[in-house]
């Protein structure tokens, strides 16, 4: 296919760009929140064990939330769902703020972890508002190159919030950072608030909750090119996801400080970030499934290296190559997901999305706070990896579909 043209960009589209500034002022608020968190606790503790507490006070309300979540997004007005879900990003964050400084009076991690809770709750609207708005203000036809966007714009979200947020920890305090990440949710609030789009009509009678939502899960359950990709990616990120560990991996094996949290958070999304600008201008179209395929392994291999890396640049330099793998993954995972669903299904089958990939990285981060416990940092990496990688063969056995699949067939 030909290279983006002026004509067919999805940047023309005021309403695309003014989506894309909220979700990356969202994505800067949490991924702030996330790398100061991590550091937090870390300091308190000293145990990676609590680093993946992190991720299951997260995961938890993640949980029980997103179904309901996808069915408010497919029968409520999206924006202001939106706005709220953002204000409660900001809300975190302030509570974070007044812990850290010291105005709130409490003794260990309870209030850390609550405040934590409260963020897996309302993310569990984000991605589906953001989902259900990029199929409302962009063509069918601009999806794939949208999607390599909103991927771009997505992992430079993860780029920009590690490093400022290890930055701040670093020269401005733990207080400092989490302040700044609740003015970026309180600006992706307004962001999505303003929006200048039309919703769709509301329907003056609506499905029963637990029927309607109970559609979302036959459709996705029942659809193997859409259940595959989902699983594949579900299960890479749970078993391969080295994250969570990076402040134990800083301290006890790289040697570093603060700072390199943030570099070697940003690292893999700045793989993710150069891949999602090619795809934007290069979609892949053939051999589709099998690539998605290749670069889940790719990332398995990826993780390996890097558990075995005692070099602060070397490390550097395996996540940034996990992230191009990562990123191709995540740029047809969304394609798939935007062809592959029904207008009236949207908001339900991106939470179900949501349920698989976003509490992964959250069940991920507890999985691999576990496995250091009992086998030890590094193994524990190595395993994961390992994981990931008889994970795709399983899915490349179980979903011939998947492994067969050109983009154009789901058009």
């Amino acid at each position: 296919m030909s290279a983006l043209t002026a004509a067919d960009s999805p940047l023309r589209n005021r309403a695309f760009l003014e989506l894309l500034s909220y979700r990356i002022l969202a994505m800067l608020s949490y991924q702030m929140v996330a790398v100061t968190v991590g550091w937090h606790i870390y300091e308190i503790t000293r145990d990676p064990l609590a680093l993946g507490l992190v991720g299951l006070a997260e995961v938890i309300p993640y949980f029980c939330v997103a179904p309901f979540a996808g069915y408010l997004v497919d029968h409520v007005r999206r924006r202001l769902l939106g706005a709220i879900a953002c204000a409660g990003l900001a809300i975190t964050a302030l509570i974070l703020t007044a812990i850290a400084a010291g105005w709130i009076a409490v003794s260990g991690t309870w209030l850390i972890y609550a405040a934590i809770a409260l963020t897996g709750t309302v993310r569990s609207f984000l991605t589906p508002i953001y989902n259900t708005l990029f199929a409302r203000v962009l063509p069918r036809e601009q999806y794939a190159r949208g999607a390599g966007l909103g991927s771009v714009v997505f992992q430079l979200g993860l780029v920009l919030g590690p490093a400022f947020g290890g930055v701040m920890v670093a020269w401005a305090g733990k207080t400092a950072a989490y302040g700044i990440a609740a003015v970026f949710a309180i600006a992706a609030s307004a962001a999505i608030g303003t929006m200048r789009m039309t919703e769709p009509h509301i329907p003056a009678e609506r499905a029963p909750i637990f029927a309607s939502i109970g559609e979302g899960l036959r459709f996705v359950f029942g659809h193997q090119i859409l259940l595959g990709a989902l699983a594949l990616d579900m299960f890479a990120v749970l078993f391969g996801g080295a994250v969570a560990l990076l402040p134990a991996f800083i301290k006890d094996v790289l040697h570093a400080g603060p700072e390199a949290l943030g570099i070697l958070r940003g690292a893999p999304a700045a793989g993710a970030v150069l891949v999602g600008l090619w795809m934007a201008r290069k979609p892949l179209e053939k051999h589709a499934g099998r690539v998605l395929l290749l670069a889940v392994a790719g990332f398995g291999l990826c993780i390996i290296g890097f558990a075995l890396s005692q070099h602060l640049w070397l490390s550097v330099a395996l996540l940034f190559a996990s992230g191009l793998c990562d990123g191709v993954s995540v740029v047809l995972r969304s394609t798939i997901l935007q062809l592959a669903t029904p207008d009236a299904m949207r908001g339900r089958v991106s939470a179900i999305n949501g349920i698989f990939i976003g509490s992964s990285n959250e069940l991920g981060a507890f999985e691999s706070g576990l496995a250091a416990k009992f086998l030890g940092l590094v193994p524990s990496v190595i395993f994961g990896g390992c994981m990931t990688i008889s994970i795709v063969g399983v899915t490349a056995k179980l979903a011939p579909k998947l492994r067969r699949l050109n983009l154009k067939d789901l058009q």
